[in-house]
């Protein structure tokens, strides 16, 4: 048995065509239907601090990867289902850190362990105005 074939080769590349193509956002919009925001699909390493009763919890924040992003949203990978309502997004962008609040609007399994959760995005968030963010970088 030959272990690198031709043949080995063409199941492989049909594979990885059905991967990216049951994974392509042009072609999940068509079974979808359209969405109000085009996707851009971005990964970030991110800092997630949940919110509650209107104040960002440092104690609590975890790192988190971006996955695409949208006008009006973003979609974070979490390697733990975790249900947030309101929350703030550290990005690191351009050497600077910015902070954007959202609120948490679904939590969808990826398998292996990952979880897909959207955030519908409201505001930037100024460390000027929540000292206690000035602390969260990386």
């Amino acid at each position: 048995m030959v272990l690198f074939a031709r043949n080995k080769r063409d199941r492989l590349q049909g594979f990885i065509a059905r991967v990216l193509n049951n994974n392509c956002p042009e072609l999940r919009a068509l079974i979808e239907g359209p969405r109000l925001d085009g996707r851009a699909n971005l990964t970030l390493p991110i800092i997630v601090v949940p919110v509650e009763g209107g104040r960002p919890v440092v104690g609590r924040a975890f790192p988190a990867l971006t996955k695409d992003f949208s006008g009006t949203g973003i979609s974070i990978v979490l390697t733990q289902p975790k249900r947030l309502g309101d929350l703030i997004v550290a990005i690191r962008w351009d050497g600077e850190m910015y902070y954007l609040r959202g609120e948490a609007r679904h939590l969808h399994p990826l398998g292996a362990g990952f979880h897909q959760l959207g955030v519908d995005l409201r505001e930037m968030v100024y460390t000027g105005d929540v000292p206690s963010l000035a602390g969260i970088t990386y």
